[in-house]
């Protein structure tokens, strides 16, 4: 009789799990649980007391409360992997050991700060070092190519090679793009520091001290409908240029769902609603 095959994706995610940051964060974030409810460990590191060995209240409400959380944020970014959700769940988790073993021991509570400090230094989260489905485009090609086809959905980002803040944003669009392009919505890359008049044209500044660098904007029927940062009544919103606060701003699921159903004779979905731009 032979056996299922894995699905490649789980292979994938399974094989992303294996990286150290992952098993780390891991122990990290269910440490006090298993310390608490696991004799005779619970002896050990727990002051005496008469829930020494089992959850108390206020403990059973944070961890509660914990769970609503992650629920909540993986579900507004569109989480649909098990990466994603444990990606997206770590920080709150730890946060919440924090306040659990300071709770309980003041001192377990600076030692478990000092591994919190240590894992980020020693053990950030890996890079995307993929594929990617990325066009770049050089001066004034690039609405040329976004109006040839106003079928195809563009998400553009703007960057500087000397930003620091573009080099770091770099890897998480390279993965969204090998994630989320098809026939139907690409992605592509402008360097505004090479090509200023492009930047001006979009309203972007690209001075050392910008804070719209990278600025990321959302193409449909060969018009710009969406940006991050948003510029609102002429003050530039702040944005965190995180995987999973792309996801969510510009509702990439949907979007991709959609452009990826669409027919060739189809006119161009609205999965995000137009955001003003002054």
């Amino acid at each position: 009789m032979k056996m299922p095959s894995i699905p490649s994706g789980l292979k994938n995610e399974l094989k992303q799990l294996a990286h150290p940051y992952y098993i780390v964060n891991l122990i990290l974030c269910f440490s006090f649980l298993v310390l608490k409810l696991t004799r005779p460990l619970c002896e050990y590191v727990f002051p005496p007391g008469p829930e020494m060995c089992e959850l108390d209240m206020r403990e059973s409400e944070i961890l509660f409360f914990l769970l609503i959380v992650i629920m909540i944020r993986s579900r507004k970014t569109g989480s649909t992997t098990m990466v994603a959700y444990l990606s997206s769940g770590f920080m709150y988790a730890k946060c919440a050991n924090i306040i659990l073993y300071f709770m309980a021991d003041p001192r377990l509570g600076l030692v478990y700060i000092l591994c919190f400090l240590l894992q980020g230094m020693l053990l950030p989260e890996p890079t995307y070092k993929g594929p990617e489905s990325i066009t770049y485009f050089r001066g004034n090609n690039m609405m040329e190519e976004i109006q040839r086809d106003t079928k195809v959905c563009w998400l553009i980002a703007f960057y500087a090679a000397w930003s620091p803040a573009c080099i770091n944003f770099a890897h998480i669009f390279s993965k969204l793009s090998n994630d989320y392009s098809n026939k139907h919505f690409k992605f592509g890359k402008l360097d505004v520091g090479r090509y200023p008049d492009e930047a001006e044209k979009f309203h972007i500044n690209t001075s050392s001290l910008s804070r719209q660098l990278p600025t990321v904007i959302l193409f449909q029927d060969g018009k710009e409908v969406g940006r991050v940062p948003a510029i609102i009544n002429s003050k530039i919103q702040k944005f965190f240029f995180k995987e999973e606060d792309l996801v969510q701003a510009f509702d990439l699921n949907n979007l991709y769902a959609k452009t990826k159903d669409k027919k060739s004779g189809g006119g161009a979905a609205a999965a995000v609603e137009d955001k003003k731009t002054k």
